[in-house]
């Protein structure tokens, strides 16, 4: 099967669009993108909705190309494993049915099926993982782009059973049937190369090999992304630190940040850190062998025990083992070797990693126990009065549970606490699930075990902890559900219950907040009101309220909040009394809020899950009228009214210069009052400032709103051949007002243009109307436009 799977999308695109499905067209055409870059958010947001389409339009090729790259993004930017392998098997299964096995991408669920078993036991999968390659790339040419991603997941196969110069070999081969098919490799493909360089120590080929792929790849006229940067400097890094160049390691090296946020990155960052260390390098700037250090490699290791990545769980918390060791983190090092015991009872190979796991127990027993400051049943109280370093008060701690008699609930909890700090939530749970089950019931111990199942996202463990509530209180069992739906986004759940909460508590504040919060979400601004204004009546008075009350009192966000909810009901009454106890000055005393403040940015999200910001004037506490005229990605336009989040996203500069030109940004949450606009483009030669100024003027005097979308680097061709370089262009977007048609726009446009130095086309516009096309037509083909 020849067909070429970026033809395809090309095509399908095209008649997606052409067929009115423009958002799955949107989808088809993004979503590779959000995947391999890591959007994460955008993928997820795009996802449900392109899928349910293409299945309603029983388009199969196109749920096998939506659910790969889905697939892609689970496996390469996230690590899961065990998480996705149902989703693995399902897709291998449907991409080989009679109807979708002529794909073009249906062959890549092989690739997603391997990968997925990597993650889950690299090694202990390599004679499966070879067989199914090696029947899947007989049947691939080597032009496809199939052929590339198989032949570097079959080289990673025969790294993982430890046949580097075979990998290699593999790679040479392959990369020459894909030249003599006219084709060049990939920068994957030399990632590929590096790794097995990298494992068979040949570190200066490695780095050799990254700048060979990087050159070739920007020969072809493509450009290095942001993802493309961070590999090849996390590769680069670990090459150099691995030859002892430390000072330039540090430099390439991606911030812990980048790190944390990019999944794909992370092993070869933490590798990289381990040998800095080792040589004696760090602490470098922010970056040391620290507790904080300890704390993100913790929880990169927590994800990949969640995430059912057992191998690569097991091979990180390795790295993470040595250096709590290096820095004398006992209790740590520890909590590391007891994850990977139970890593390694569940992988299908275990030679050479069970030993490397056995000498870091060794190294971390082999650490000296501290010495109590006092004695251990005082420890607790100890440390409510002292605070030592978090790894100091785990190791304390540890020490102390040794004796019986100290061996408390409360110091349980102290332990528990400090290293769910740490990054250690599912050791922590553990600890106090063990409390628990052995009799020792307290209710402060489930409420930090909910928390602790919670950041561990732990949803099983959620629910038996709310099951075990249920009978003896149900209010907690109710607030640690509406908590987990809170944490996986499932506001709906979220409400009801927190109703369930509030049946038990009337008076419970934070269950209003949360409550509130669910309402907004799902769009319910009248319940979100109904919450806050019951918080008022609930809350306790702040003159009468100690310090551990302090969150059941009234606090300003609260305040706000409840504007918010307010303005989007038009309950302006409310909006004004409240506004009225946070000092805020109306121009009217009545009526809608309809002033003129300052200038903002309004934050919105797009169609295809991509954010978008644009200036708007806010016209009261909580809304704002757009300024710009907008396309069709997002679902308001040209002097819509909106209601916005109270929340600033931006913090103002450290300057009062830069203070002065600052703006602050809000998430819009629902529009208020649509105006109708509707969006055409003009497009064409730039006329010259006063032209411009002109067409402004009177458009926006007519009730018409236009924005300026092209800079300086937009040129259109000069029909008479004079300017080689082209003509200055101007691309906008015209908004139409309600009361006009299509036809009393372009009339005025040609009216306004008339004395242009160059004719412009608003070609979708007259479209629109049905209005002559042909002078716009002639117009986009003299102009290059």
């Amino acid at each position: 099967m020849t067909t070429d799977i970026w033809g395809w999308v090309h095509d399908t695109h095209r008649q997606l669009a052409e067929s009115g499905q423009h958002r799955l067209a949107t989808a088809l055409a993004e979503i590779a993108g959000h995947a391999v870059e890591g959007r994460n958010e955008q993928l997820d947001a795009m996802y449900p909705e392109a899928l349910a389409s293409a299945r309603a339009l029983d388009l199969p090729w196109v749920e096998v190309f939506l659910r790969h790259w889905r697939l892609q993004n689970l496996l390469n930017k996230r690590h899961q494993g065990e998480a996705a392998m149902a989703e693995a098997v399902s897709l291998l299964d449907f991409a080989h049915r009679e109807e979708t096995a002529n794909c073009p991408q249906s062959v890549c669920a092989v690739q997603d099926f391997t990968i997925c078993h990597a993650n889950i036991d690299g090694p202990g999968y390599v004679t499966e993982r070879l067989a199914v390659l090696e029947e899947t790339l007989k049947r691939v040419e080597p032009a496809r782009a199939c052929f590339d991603c198989l032949s570097r997941e079959y080289a990673d196969t025969l790294e993982d059973d430890d046949r580097g110069e075979e990998a290699l070999g593999h790679l040479d081969r392959a990369q020459a049937r894909i030249q003599a098919a006219g084709e060049q490799v990939s920068l994957a493909f030399g990632h590929s190369r590096a790794s097995a360089l990298h494992r068979l120590g040949r570190y200066q080929d490695a780095l050799a090999a990254y700048d060979t792929a990087e050159r070739a790849y920007v020969a072809g006229r493509n450009r290095l992304d942001d993802d493309d940067r961070r590999k090849l400097a996390a590769g680069r890094a670990l090459n150099l630190a691995a030859l002892g160049r430390t000072d330039t390691a540090l430099d390439v090296l991606p911030p812990a940040e980048e790190a944390d946020q990019y999944a794909d990155i992370r092993h070869r960052w933490a590798r990289a850190v381990e040998l800095l260390s080792e040589a004696g390098a760090l602490p470098h700037g922010a970056l040391a062998n620290d507790a904080e250090l300890g704390a993100l490699l913790a929880r990169w290791v927590g994800h990949l025990d969640t995430a059912g990545s057992h191998r690569p769980c097991l091979d990180l918390l390795l790295v993470a083992g040595r250096l709590a060791v290096a820095r004398g983190a006992r209790t740590v090092a520890l909590t590391l070797v007891a994850t990977g015991e139970r890593k390694l009872a569940v992988l299908r190979r275990t030679d050479g990693v069970a030993d490397r796991l056995a000498e870091l127990k060794a190294a971390a027993e082999a650490l000296p126990t501290p010495e109590l400051p006092v004695p251990a049943t005082d420890l607790v109280d100890w440390l409510a009065q002292h605070t030592p370093a978090p790894e100091t008060g785990a190791d304390l701690l540890s020490a102390a549970r040794t004796d019986p008699a100290a061996d408390t609930p409360a110091l349980v909890a102290n332990l528990a606490g400090v290293l769910g700090l740490l990054g250690h939530t599912r050791a922590a749970a553990d600890l106090l699930w063990a409390e628990l089950d052995g009799g020792r019931d307290q209710d402060y111990l489930a409420g930090m075990l909910g928390s602790m199942l919670i950041d561990a996202r732990d949803g099983d463990g959620v629910r038996r902890l709310a099951d075990r509530l249920l009978a003896t209180d149900p209010s907690d069992a109710h607030w640690l559900r509406a908590r987990w739906a809170a944490a996986e986004g499932r506001w709906t759940e979220v409400g009801e219950h927190c109703a369930g909460v509030l049946a038990h508590e009337p008076d419970a504040i934070n269950t209003r907040r949360l409550a509130a919060t669910a309402a907004t979400r799902t769009g319910d601004h009248a319940a979100a009101q109904r919450h806050y204004q019951d918080l008022l009546e609930h809350a306790l008075d702040e003159a009468k309220a100690g310090p551990e009350d302090h969150h059941r009192t009234v606090q300003e966000p609260d305040l706000w909040h409840l504007i918010t909810a307010a303005s989007a009901n038009r309950d302006w009454d409310t909006v004004r009394a409240v506004g009225a106890r946070l000092d805020i000055e109306f121009d009217q005393d009545a009526g809608p809020v309809d002033e003129e403040w300052q200038i903002v940015t309004l934050r919105a999200t797009r169609t295809n899950g991509s954010t978008a910001e644009f200036p708007a004037i806010r016209t009261g506490p909580a809304t704002a009228r757009v300024l710009p005229v907008l396309g069709d990605e997002l679902p308001l336009n040209h002097r819509d009214t909106v209601v916005f989040g109270p929340a600033v996203l931006n913090d103002p500069p450290e300057t009062d210069e830069a203070r002065e030109h600052w703006r602050p940004t809000f998430e819009m949450l629902t529009l208020l009052d649509p105006a109708g606009y509707t969006t055409h483009w003009l497009d064409g030669a730039w006329p010259g400032d006063e032209h411009w100024v002109a067409l402004r003027g009177a458009l926006q005097e007519a009730g018409y709103g236009i924005w300026a979308y092209s800079g300086d680097q937009y040129r259109v061709t000069d029909p008479t051949g004079e300017d080689g370089d082209g003509l200055p262009g101007i691309y906008a977007a015209l908004g139409v007002p309600p009361t006009a048609t299509a036809a009393d726009a372009d009339a005025l446009l040609l009216r306004l243009t008339a004395a242009w130095p160059h004719p412009a086309s608003w070609l979708d516009l007259a479209e629109a109307g049905g209005l002559d096309t042909a002078r716009h037509r002639d117009i986009v083909e003299r102009y290059g436009l």
